[in-house]
Parts: structure tokens; sequence; C-alpha cells
């Protein structure tokens, strides 16, 4: 099934969790698009999560079960639509174990 803007549900539930603007939660992750300490952007079943701050760290990362753990301060979180921005070639992850 699909809703009205083409995203698949019936997936992994996609749920977001913030501690004190220090620690992120996510479910629902199907790909780390690429990191690094100041901007994580994740792409998950309801369109691409980008995450920014300062001293950002991925503290946990499992792509199976669709969990991505974050520490750091937190600034910004802004979910965009647009997952074709991404490209044909995958995500961070994808291209380091080809």
């Amino acid at each position: 099934m699909e809703d009205k803007k083409g995203f698949a549900r019936g997936g992994k539930p996609h749920n977001l969790t913030i501690e004190n603007r220090e620690k992120i939660s996510v479910s629902g992750v199907t790909n780390v698009v690429s990191f690094d300490d100041e901007t994580v952007i994740l792409e998950t079943d309801l369109g691409v999560l980008t995450i920014k701050g300062q001293g950002l760290h991925i503290n946990k990362l499992n792509l199976d079960d669709g969990q991505v753990s974050i520490d750091g301060e937190v600034i910004n979180l802004n979910y965009s639509d647009k997952v074709g921005f991404i490209g044909k070639s995958g995500g961070f992850i994808s291209r380091m174990f080809k």
C-alpha cells in the first residue's frame, strides 16, 4: 500500500525520539546517505531526514532493523519528500561496501 505521496507503507514503523537535544533515536531508516559532525542525512520509509547540529556522532547503526542512534547537539531536523536526489548509486554505506 502507498500513501498519497508515494511512500511505501506497511514496512517498519518510522519513529523519532529526541532526548534533551543531545540524543536522537530513529527507526524506519533504510539508508545512511551521508554524515559528518554537522549533518546526518538518512533515507527513511517516509522520506529523507536531514539532521543538523554540532558534534554529531552515529552511536548505533543497524540497517537490518532500520535503527540509528545519534549523539551530539541537535540544531535542526528537516524532512524532504525528494528521495530522488540520492541517485542510483545508493548512499554512503552502500558505496562503502561495494
